[in-house]
This record gives structure tokens, C-alpha cells and sequence, in this order.
């Protein structure tokens, strides 16, 4: 049942899945009714990996898989060389904006920037220094200098001709301040010089509000904000591939959270700049970048508040009309998750089981009878088939062996027995439906 899976990963698995949330590490050992979707994640890549770029939706009910379908195109991806990052839309933290908004969604990404040494995430100054690094022996190679000496500071014009080299590649909107801030901090790497190689950071993280301060701790004349943040996102897609990666995949989880946003004009923006990004993926105007979004079907098919309120999407979007439950199209943009079959939800379970009993070393008394009677009278409870997730099954299961753990004399059946269903949308969420009935 276990192959391979490690202490580390087995400990992320039950400590999130408990809470309620996806591991970030270890998603390929719980990866279970899913053969198409991972299919089509990797010919994704794939297309990525030769310059195409593409977007894609993931869509489903609260937890049906979304944000897991992510966490698993992200182990894949980084073992595939590709530097990843993951944020979630929130009430503060949207596409478009003129307050801020859109710098904390660019923020947020570029903070959970990983690569496959650093899945966790941070991974902005380790590939910044790798790249450094790289020019550093392209220049001593070129100039026949020893690695050792081409760091004294004589050389730093040779090896910044370089750096410029690279940056005179990079074409979108702001590469100039963007170029100058990476030789600023090359400049804090080579010399030591800590809040230099901070301060650098700092502007690529879009973490500056001011020009003036910018300018006074870096010499740039401009810094990034809600208008230009997408374009640096893209300036720095080419970089990671002029480092050697073989694309940039940004995640969006929540995105019911652009649904939600009450300003019909400041949604409607919003969605825009879905369509922009969309169009330049599938146009070839950016190469090797490839943005997924995950939202609930509301998000995607309500005529008045989600994507396809916004005729210019909906057109693009709109369902395969040749496509059944039997004979699904992966290659489309949109990817609607079905719910997992009770016998899928079994094996999951018999999974969730093997690893919970490897991460406390112990064996908990419960069979697959008893897990066949627990999914039983969970899937028999009152409201089971509206609102039941497998996200509810989950962390319900979890829950009770995680009591025998501690008290391995309870009763099984009476746990099962007090299992309750409720309806896990955000109560805001409900609302918003039940004012859509009206």
C-alpha cells in the first residue's frame, strides 16, 4: 500500500488532511481516481516545456479536489524542472485593483516561489544565486579567469556586461528598472553587502511603496505596482528559463473569491485580466508560462457574477459540446473534477489508514469492513448527498482513528454513529446562492 513515502511526507499528510487542507508534500501517495487528470497535467507540462504557454481552469464543488489537483501538478512539475509558485485569492488578493490588491496577489506569489530543493517555498533569492553563479563561470570561461579570481572586484564590469546581456532579452514592460535591480543584487551577493542584496529583493517582491525610497536605496526611477506587476511576472518567466528552468506555473486557488467581489465594475475588471492573461498564453505572446485557476462551477457558469457573465470568456470557456461522462476532453482549458466513486473513496481511505498507522508507528484496530460500515453510515447521514465532500470523509475518518489512537477501547460503530453532514461553503457563499434564487 506504502511505497517509498516518507516520514516527513507521511507527517504532512495527516496533519493537514486533519486540518482541513491539502499537504504541501507527499500528494502522489494519496492520488487515487485521477488517471485522466494526471494524463493531462503532463502533456500540459509537456507543451510548457516547448515553449507553448497555457491556462488552465480547474473546477469543482468545496472540496471535490481542486486545490489538491494543483499540489499534485506541482510535484510533478517540479521534478520536471520547473519552478512553481501557489496563492490563493482572497478579499485582498485580486488580479486587478488601484489600491494595492493586485501587489498582494503578486506578493504572495513571488513569496511562495519553489523549485525542487525548496519545495516549501522562498525559492526567489536561491535562484537568483544560482544565476549569478552561472554567469560568474560563463565570464571567467570566456575571459580565461580563474573562478576564484573573477570575484575580485576589478572583474565586477565583465561579469555586469553579462548580466546585462541577459536582461537586454527580457522585452516586457519595466525589464530596464528590473535588469538594473538584479545587478543591484548581484552587486550586495558579490561585495557582501546585506541590505543591498535585501533592498533588491525587496523591489522584485514588490514590497517597495514609493518611488522615492526605491530610488534612494537602489537608483531605479520605477517600482512594481497593480498596473505592472503581471508584466514582471512575465520578465521574470524568461528569466527562470534563462537559468535553465523549463517554464513558470502559477497557481490561483479560491478564485470564488473574484465571484464574490460586490462591485459588478471592479469584477468585471478582474475577469479582464483572466482574458488577458488567457490570450496571451494561446496567442504565443509569452512563451513557457502556464497559469491554472481553481474555482467552484459558480465561479465559471453564473451568467451574472461569474466567467461567463463576461461574454469574451464564456466564448472561450464554454464546455466541449461533444464531450459526455464517459468521453471526456483533458485537452481543453476548462477540467470540471467528477467526484471520486465510493470505490475510489475506499481505496483512499485503506491509503489514509497504511500512513497514519506508518506515521505513529502503531496499527489501528480497524479493518476494511469496518472502513466499508464507516462509509456506510457517513454517505446514509441527512444531507450527505448535497453538501458531502471528500474532503468531510476524509478529515471524518482521520478524526475517529485518530481517537483510537488515544483510546483504543471506544466503540467503533457508536463513533460512526455520531458522525454529523453540514454544508461546508463559507456562509458569505450561501448567501450569495440563495440572493441568485431571488
Amino acid at each position: 500500500m506504502l511505497e517509498n513515502i516518507k516520514p516527513k511526507e507521511a507527517t504532512a499528510i495527516i496533519n493537514s488532511l486533519i486540518s482541513g487542507v491539502v499537504p504541501k508534500i507527499g500528494v502522489q501517495h494519496i492520488t487515487v481516481g485521477r488517471e485522466s487528470e494526471i494524463k493531462a497535467c503532463i502533456s500540459a507540462l509537456d507543451d510548457v516545456k516547448n515553449g507553448h504557454s497555457l491556462v488552465k481552469f480547474w473546477i469543482g464543488d468545496y472540496g471535490s479536489g481542486k486545490s489538491f489537483m494543483l499540489h499534485l501538478l506541482n510535484t510533478v512539475a517540479l521534478k520536471q524542472k520547473f519552478v512553481i509558485s501557489n496563492a490563493d485569492f482572497t478579499p485582498e488578493n485580486r488580479l486587478y485593483s488601484n489600491d494595492g490588491k493586485s501587489l498582494a496577489l503578486y506578493s504572495a506569489i513571488m513569496d511562495n516561489i519553489a523549485i525542487q530543493t525548496k519545495p516549501e517555498g522562498n525559492a526567489l533569492p536561491t535562484l537568483l544565486e544560482k544565476w549569478i553563479e552561472q554567469i560568474i563561470s560563463q565570464t571567467a570561461e570566456e575571459n580565461s579567469i580563474s573562478l576564484t579570481e573573477i570575484r575580485d572586484e576589478k572583474y565586477f564590469a565583465l561579469i555586469q556586461n553579462n548580466i546585462l546581456k541577459t536582461m537586454n532579452q527580457i522585452s516586457e514592460v519595466g525589464a530596464f528598472d528590473f535588469g538594473t535591480v538584479v545587478i543591484k543584487y548581484y552587486e550586495g551577493f558579490i561585495k557582501d553587502n546585506d541590505f543591498l542584496r535585501k533592498s533588491a529583493l525587496k523591489w522584485l517582491k514588490g514590497e517597495y511603496r514609493t518611488k522615492t525610497e526605491a530610488k534612494q536605496d537602489l537608483g531605479v526611477r520605477e517600482i512594481i505596482n497593480d498596473q505592472n506587476y503581471y508584466d514582471m511576472l512575465k520578465n521574470f518567466c524568461k528569466l527562470f528559463v534563462q537559468i535553465g528552468y523549463n517554464g513558470f506555473i502559477v497557481n490561483l486557488d479560491e478564485a470564488i473569491n473574484l465571484y464574490k467581489i460586490s462591485n459588478s465594475a471592479m469584477r468585471e475588471k478582474n475577469y479582464e485580466k483572466i482574458l488577458t492573461i488567457y490570450n496571451d498564453c494561446f496567442q504565443g505572446k509569452v512563451s513557457n508560462l502556464f497559469f491554472n485557476f481553481a474555482g467552484t462551477t459558480e465561479f465559471l457558469e453564473n451568467e451574472r457574477r461569474g466567467l461567463f457573465a463576461y461574454n469574451a470568456l464564456k466564448s472561450r470557456l464554454e464546455r466541449n459540446k461533444f464531450e459526455t461522462a464517459e468521453m471526456r476532453d483533458f485537452a481543453q482549458p476548462v477540467i470540471y473534477l467528477t467526484p471520486l466513486t465510493h470505490n475510489e473513496i475506499f481505496v483512499l481511505l485503506k491509503k489514509l489508514k497504511a500512513i497514519f498507522d506508518f506515521n505513529y508507528k502503531i496499527d489501528i484496530n480497524i479493518n476494511d469492513n469496518e472502513i466499508h460500515l464507516f462509509m456506510e453510515e457517513i454517505f446514509n447521514k441527512p444531507g450527505a448527498a448535497e453538501f458531502l465532500t471528500p474532503r468531510e470523509v476524509i478529515r471524518s475518518f482521520l478524526n475517529i482513528i485518530s481517537l483510537l489512537r488515544q483510546n483504543p477501547s471506544l466503540n467503533k460503530k457508536t463513533l460512526f454513529n455520531e458522525i454529523n453532514i453540514s454544508d461546508e461553503r463559507p456562509t458569505n457563499e450561501i448567501l450569495l446562492d440563495s440572493i441568485e434564487e431571488l
